[in-house]
């Protein structure tokens, strides 16, 4: 089969799939009475926060604990990653085995959302806030490890054969010959896994870790909304100090470079303190029974309810995740096209127009920032005030969440695409719209295709954190087993998510490489 006959059926069967997917996840939809009030209420209280002093006072302290998880979570990640990466990578194995064996070792870990680690961690370790770090730093790590080792692949080895031919060893070729060459990639997605992290310890604080998610949470039991908004302000912050770092990292002078070395080693350092996180006083014996207790009640493993059920519930949740990164996509996509002004052309000017589509860009950017730091189960717990628990809730939630990070990532597709073939047809004297079809779309469509596939990858994943609200599929499941304490039968759920992501992964990577 030629690739573009290939690339066509990998297109009709998305298709078909995102259309059966939207299809399931609707019956049963019917609105809850007297929830417009309440959601207005709340999108009203975005313009009166809660600025009391003292309340202040503890919203620093919780954003202080989000980002120190944040940090320590990401330094494990990246460092896990790196030396993952690398051993992942297909030059480093003479064997094809070896290769094989490393990968699935990796992606074990990757396929287990953050939360359930801190769940299982929580039973092991206790309230540790070793906890939060470890939760976000394995499975993050596993996951970083797989981009650094695609970085690793994808860059020309040519110095470092010529190095390994020299007789130097493969980690002075590496560290010579590689290295030099991916480092600022390694740092762009170094950032990038903080920015993701910043959100799981969000979600891992509405679990009962602490922090800003906590504080989230405590304030939507009470429906105090203007606390709500004071806390998304917060993370609003963060996250923007963030994204400006991450931007300032991509092309950034050596004092810079020198500056945020010294920021991270402070924020490490401060990070630490402030969790008062310490390996030496773990006490290992203690531990290792509370592991061995958990493994003897979960093994063997059992069914939550009946296997043809469960076979529903994973399928329900596979079709939730593809009706959401279709939801995901085109919001992701509108929005980034209003976040990212059109360049100007040589004759133009900065008039009041400019600064318009210029001023709307940057409020685009705001809203897709807001949407992102906002955690998926808050999403589905303020849809839940217009409809029913069910599948559909859940479904936009994540689909709402996932398009301010795909709006994030597409706009710096758009931001970094060559834009002669648009103003071309400017000068020809093309409308805007034609200019964006046939001189923009189709040199983005591979790389907004690409990170729709990625984000169906993690969407999975994340469909465990909407089951707190019974959205539906294995999620719901999870939680329910985990109300009940019945180990054995959350392990066989982790099971199949395991396996779902697996075969979503194997998925993903055929069309990629069809549509690339």
């Amino acid at each position: 089969m030629t690739k573009a006959r290939s690339a066509r059926w990998w297109s009709i069967a998305a298709i078909a799939a995102v259309l059966v997917s939207v299809v399931s996840v609707m019956p049963g939809v019917a609105l809850a009475p007297g929830g417009v009030p309440t959601l207005a209420r709340f999108w009203l209280a975005a313009f009166s926060p809660d600025l009391d002093l003292t309340y202040i006072s503890r919203i620093l302290g919780a954003t202080l604990t989000t980002l120190a998880f944040s940090v320590l979570g990401t330094l494990l990640a990246v460092a896990i990653g790196f030396f993952g990466g690398v051993l992942m990578s297909e030059g480093w194995w003479r064997s094809r085995g070896g290769w094989l064996t490393t990968r699935l070792a990796f992606a074990l870990p990757r396929g287990v959302h953050e939360t359930v680690w801190a769940v299982v961690l929580l039973l092991v370790l206790g309230r540790d806030p070793l906890v939060g770090v470890l939760a976000i730093g394995i499975p993050f790590g596993a996951i970083t490890a797989k981009v650094y080792a695609e970085i690793i692949d994808e860059t020309p080895t040519g110095p470092s054969d010529a190095l390994r031919l020299a007789g130097a060893g493969k980690v002075a070729a590496f560290a010579y010959g590689t290295l030099p060459r991916v480092w600022r990639d390694f740092v762009a997605y170094a950032f990038y896994r903080l920015d993701c992290a910043l959100r799981a310890a969000v979600i891992l604080g509405m679990l009962g870790v602490g922090g800003l998610g906590f504080e989230l949470s405590t304030a939507f039991q009470g429906l105090a909304f203007e606390r709500m908004w004071t806390v998304m302000y917060a993370l609003l912050l963060v996250g923007l100090a963030c994204e400006w770092w991450s931007r300032k990292l991509r092309d950034p002078s050596r004092r810079f470079m020198a500056c945020s070395s010294i920021a991270i080693a402070a924020l490490t350092v401060l990070s630490t303190f402030h969790l008062r996180v310490s390996i030496l006083e773990l006490d290992l014996s203690r531990i290792a029974e509370r592991a061995a207790r958990v493994v003897q009640k979960a093994i063997p493993p059992t069914l939550p309810s009946t296997l043809p059920q469960l076979l529903v519930d994973s399928a329900l949740t596979l079709t939730m995740s593809i009706a959401a990164i279709a939801v995901a996509s085109l919001l992701g996509g509108f929005m980034a096209f209003i976040a990212t002004p059109p360049p100007v052309t040589p004759e133009g000017t900065r008039g009041p127009l400019r600064l318009a589509r210029e001023a709307l860009g940057f409020l685009a950017r705001a809203i897709l920032l807001l949407v992102r730091v906002t955690s998926p189960p808050v999403w589905a717990l303020l849809l839940l005030f217009l409809l029913f628990p069910g599948p559909l809730p859940g479904t936009l939630a994540l689909g709402i969440y996932n398009a301010g990070v795909l709006g994030r990532l597409y706009a710096e597709a758009l931001e970094t695409v060559d834009r002669r073939p648009s103003l071309a047809l400017r000068y020809a004297g093309a409308h805007r719209l034609i200019e964006a079809v046939y001189g923009v779309i189709p040199l983005v469509k591979g790389r907004f295709s690409a990170y729709s596939l990625y984000r169906w990858e993690v969407t999975i994943r994340e469909s465990v954190v909407v089951g707190v609200v019974g959205a539906g599929g294995l999620g719901r499941v999870l939680e329910a087993e985990r109300t009940a304490f019945d180990y054995s039968s959350m392990l066989t759920v982790v099971i199949a998510l395991l396996v779902l992501s697996i075969l979503v992964d194997l998925v993903s990577a055929s069309a990629r490489k069809a549509w690339r």
